[in-house]
């Protein structure tokens, strides 16, 4: 099976996000802001190559000339 279509990879990743999110919250009710903001930025990471995994279908429709 392809990485690519492997939909347990990203179960992981948004697995991961959800983890990241959460210690955005608790660092930012700690104060670290940069903390909070790196975790923050690491689950959007995670998210975007959530969403591009899976089939993807590319040209399916032909232009016509």
């Amino acid at each position: 099976m392809s990485p690519l279509s492997d939909p347990a990879a990203r179960q992981r990743l948004l697995l991961q996000a959800a983890e990241l999110n959460e210690q955005a919250r608790a660092a930012a009710s700690e104060g670290d802001m940069e903390g909070s903001a790196r975790a923050i930025l690491q689950a959007l990471d995670c998210e975007r190559r959530a969403g591009g995994l899976g089939l993807q279908v590319l040209q399916l429709i032909k232009p016509r000339t």
